[in-house]
């Protein structure tokens, strides 16, 4: 089926006439259209091609069908988009030879100009002088049996450090026999599904980190969404589904949407564990990192009984330290320790003995508050730019954390994160961290990660971000 359209020259600058034909979508078959328009001369250097809606109604194909297309030329360099002026013909460059692409490793992430990840502290900003230090008083410090095959609760300086630590600053109420400290959050979710210390189905947020659900997953562990709104996760739906005795929560800061868990479900769901026997466990993974009111207390100290409480230094240090901690309700101790076993693969004791030392000398304290000065920054920044930029497009989740959430236009997020791939920007769609079997409607967004660039480069991954915002719909 071939099918055409001509637009008049004052909506284009030029006569254009358009086939929409050959094998493939009409996504395919209209960009390689507009390629070839380009390539005959009858869409010269600097024309403004005409908006999404109004090609879509003349060609009798989807907004998104347009919108994609564009988006496609852009990366390619056939076109150019920016805030204000439209989608306009580019300068044309000499199709360059297609370079061969080697082969990647399991797991590696493809290099980008612009990294907007989120859940990434900014990797420049490693308190390098701080750390070596505590690392060399705690290497002299270090009584023998530290080298020895250890306690699988970890070194009791480092609970003791973080005892201290999160009764002060996260409301934790523990002591440091219930603490066992591990290699992040997703060893304990090993430990305790894996391990079979606690068995499914297991309640989650609609909205959390797929990797997260797929190790669930391989422990034979069946997860059961629960919708959010405003206030966070809806809990009316734990007491009517059979067999739940664990539900999974972000309280302090949901990911990916943002927003705390409102105190009267707080209440709730610690009212549910306490009535029937179940547990509630607390994944603590930014709660340092509020902005513009004083941190939300974890969850943990309402009923220390029954709330598991999961914390890592991957997001307030690095990730490659690869130190997390579980504080747990004295009943759970053993079970997770006979988990671990007596060869299981610890984190370093050097490691340990250097966080313990750079806890208690304040430096933990200090790096943490330069870091939410830095990041909050970071944050109005990107709000202003939104702004100023997109007023159409509301920023949300920005009280707390190392990102932002841009709800963008309905049916735009998989051409703006597409365009943002072929412009070389690292992020991702709100879409890719909702769960498969959620009933709750889906949002457009851009999950936005402030944190991950060095400061010399975020103001060009700010205005790289600018350009793949879509216009307003």
């Amino acid at each position: 089926m071939t099918e055409s359209w001509v637009n008049s020259a004052e909506r284009v600058g030029a006569d254009l006439h358009l086939e929409l034909s050959g094998s493939g979508s009409r996504r395919a078959a209209l960009a390689r259209a507009l390629r070839d328009a380009v390539r005959e001369g009858r869409l010269a250097p600097g024309t403004r091609l005409p908006p999404y809606r109004s090609l879509a109604a003349d060609l009798g194909v989807a907004r998104n069908t347009v919108a994609d297309a564009y988006a496609e030329l852009v990366a390619e360099g056939w076109l150019t988009a920016r805030q204000g002026s439209g989608t306009r013909v580019a300068e044309r460059a000499r199709p360059r030879a297609a370079a061969r692409v080697p082969k990647k490793s399991p797991g590696a992430v493809a290099a980008s100009a612009h990294n907007l990840r989120q859940g990434r502290p900014d990797a420049s900003s490693f308190p390098r002088a701080a750390w070596l230090a505590s690392a060399r008083r705690a290497l002299n410090a270090a009584p023998s049996e530290a080298f020895g095959p250890g306690d699988p609760r970890g070194r009791p300086e480092l609970r003791r450090a973080l005892a201290d630590y999160l009764a002060r600053a996260r409301g934790v109420h523990t002591d440091p026999e219930q603490i066992v400290v591990c290699s992040g959050f997703a060893h304990a979710l090993r430990l305790l599904y894996g391990g079979k210390v606690l068995r499914g189905p297991l309640a989650v947020e609609s909205y959390g980190l797929p990797f997260h659900r797929s190790l669930l997953a391989s422990a034979s562990v069946r997860t059961l969404p629960l919708p959010l709104d405003g206030h966070g996760a809806v809990l009316d739906g734990l007491g009517q589904v059979r067999a739940t005795r664990g539900v999974l929560l972000t309280p302090a800061h949901q990911f990916p949407t943002g927003g705390p868990l409102h105190p009267a479900r707080r209440a709730a769901v610690v009212d549910w564990a306490r009535s029937g026997d179940g547990l509630v466990l607390e994944d603590d993974y930014d709660g340092e990192f509020r902005y513009d009111r004083q941190p939300v207390g974890a969850l943990q100290g309402l009923a220390p009984d029954r709330v598991l409480y999961l914390g890592s230094a991957s997001k307030s240090l690095s990730p490659a330290l690869r130190l997390g901690w579980m504080v747990l309700p004295e009943h759970l101790v053993d079970p997770v320790l006979a988990a671990k076993g007596e060869r299981e693969a610890w984190a370093s004791v050097l490691d340990q003995l250097t966080l313990a030392d750079f806890i208690d000398r304040g430096s933990y304290d200090r790096h943490v508050r330069r870091m939410r000065q830095r990041y909050r920054r970071r944050r109005d920044r990107l709000v202003a730019m939104v702004t100023e930029r997109a007023p159409h497009i509301v920023p949300t989740g920005i009280a707390a954390g190392l990102h932002a959430v841009l709800r963008l236009p309905a049916g735009t997020e998989r051409s703006t994160v597409k365009a943002a791939s072929w412009l070389g920007i690292a992020l991702d769609g709100l879409a890719a961290f909702r769960h498969p079997r959620a009933t709750m409607p889906a949002t457009d967004g851009l999950v936005v990660g402030y944190a991950t660039p060095p400061d010399h480069a975020y103001e060009a991954a700010l205005e790289a971000l600018r350009q793949v915002l879509p216009p307003p719909g």
